[in-house]
């Protein structure tokens, strides 16, 4: 069982599998193949990764990869908490330059898809966050792209002042939308 909520992307999905809680814990099924499809989510999988982040206010991202290794992912919090946040870059959607902003949390037990087509981040709420994400492609360097996490025409409302964010210079550097090369027309 999962629970798949709506938001105002109809691409991004908000997942909440169901946990099954007893004296000793819970226990909960956070991919499903079968679900996932019967939920309209038909990605195929092909590699894991985790990042952990040291302090509160740590911002990942506006990362994607385009054609031919674009990525689908899906993102989870194994502790801690994040803003998790997808912006639309397909140029022709009727979303371009929209996003989406959930907390994810190891407590909540939320799950966001973001679609290939979109650019996605997180900022950490609290120290010590893990994110745990599969992806439908394999990395590829030079494939790997970025959009400025700040840039004000994508209008997200991040937890952290810009000037206390802690970024990678990557991260620092990636252009605005304005100035964002049509990767996913």
């Amino acid at each position: 069982m999962l629970s798949v909520e709506p938001t105002k992307i109809p691409d991004a999905k908000v997942i909440t599998p169901r946990r099954l809680s007893d004296s000793r814990g819970y226990f909960s099924e956070v991919f499903h193949k079968q679900r996932f499809a019967e939920a309209g989510i038909t990605v195929d999988f092909v590699q894991d990764n985790c990042s952990r982040s040291a302090s509160a206010g740590t911002v990942r991202g506006l990362h994607f990869q385009a054609d031919p290794f674009a990525q689908a992912k899906l993102i989870r919090v194994m502790r801690g908490s994040i803003l998790d946040v997808v912006v639309d870059i397909r140029r022709s959607s009727p979303t371009y330059g929209k996003h989406v902003a959930v907390e994810l949390s190891a407590e909540n037990g939320r799950q966001m898809f973001v679609p290939i087509g979109f650019a996605h981040g997180f900022c950490t709420l609290e120290p010590d966050t893990e994110i745990h994400y599969k992806v439908s492609s394999y990395y590829s360097a030079a494939h790997d792209h970025g959009l400025l996490w700040d840039d004000p025409s994508l209008e997200i409302e991040w937890p952290i002042d810009p000037s206390r964010a802690v970024l990678s210079d990557k991260d620092r550097r990636q252009p605005t939308l304005a100035e964002l090369p049509v990767y996913f027309p």
